[in-house]
């Protein structure tokens, strides 16, 4: 065999190597990491509930019985240190399984990891902070934390767990942008230096899937917080109670 057919054939084996480490990394790793940082989710999802003090509960306001209990101004924590877990996010839109720690940070330490897959930003505001919380994920690989964000519908509810409770979100649009749009991040989305007065929830990550060429934009506005001794909200309760069963 020439010289040119050897470097041929291993050009070829070479390309098929890469194939495979793709595939490796955007499905087989995808697939680990995704249903490890959802066992490390619920974990924590549940040492939070068996932390909590019911009586010390906040006690509800009476309202119309169809109505959602209101429990008041949501209390808001003080950041953690990068890296460290703040919340768990549940969007059953995502599937009835889907649950995410969200940690401190959007560094690769943060968004690469095993145990966490969402970041906040560091300078944006936290769980039911007047103004906008916003949050990183990779699309897909790295667990894909947010690879079906493209599909949320108008009114589906985004919640976050603390040790607190529970903050119901609602989606109310998308928004395509450059990686370059850091106003998105601002108390009030895409007017930056305006005071904000709603409490916003911003999802984002890359589009379109396999690109970084653009950023998809998830906004939600916050509709209520319940205590943990309240229990989950009802859409998110069999999906908690099947994560305290299997721990």
């Amino acid at each position: 065999m020439s010289v040119i057919g050897v470097l041929g054939e291993l050009l070829l084996t070479a390309g098929v190597l890469v194939l495979l480490f793709l595939a490796w990394q955007l499905w087989w790793n995808d697939a680990i990491m995704a249903n490890q940082q959802k066992s490390s989710a619920a974990s924590q999802s549940q040492e939070w509930i068996a932390q909590a003090d019911a009586p010390t509960a906040p006690a509800p306001v009476a309202t119309d019985p169809a109505e959602p209990v209101d429990y008041g101004e949501p209390p808001v924590a003080a950041p953690p240190e990068h890296g460290e877990i703040l919340g768990v996010l549940y969007v059953p839109r995502f599937g009835p399984e889907y649950a995410r720690n969200i940690a401190q940070g959007t560094t690769t330490d943060v968004l690469n990891s095993m145990y966490l897959g969402v970041g906040r930003y560091e300078n944006t505001q936290m769980p039911g902070e007047v103004g906008n919380m916003a949050l990183a994920a990779h699309r897909s690989a790295w667990g894909g934390g947010m690879h079906l964000v493209n599909e949320l519908q108008l009114g589906d509810a985004i919640y976050v767990q603390t040790a607190d409770g529970y903050y119901t979100y609602r989606f109310r649009n998308h928004e395509y942008v450059q990686p370059s749009a850091g106003d998105v991040l601002a108390p009030v989305p895409r007017a930056a230096g305006t005071a904000p007065g709603e409490r916003i929830i911003t999802l984002t990550t890359c589009n379109p899937l396999l690109s970084t060429d653009e950023r998809i934009i998830s906004y939600g506005v916050f509709e209520s917080w319940q205590p943990l001794s309240a229990g989950p909200p009802k859409e998110i309760a069999a999906q908690v109670a099947a994560q305290a069963q299997e721990g």
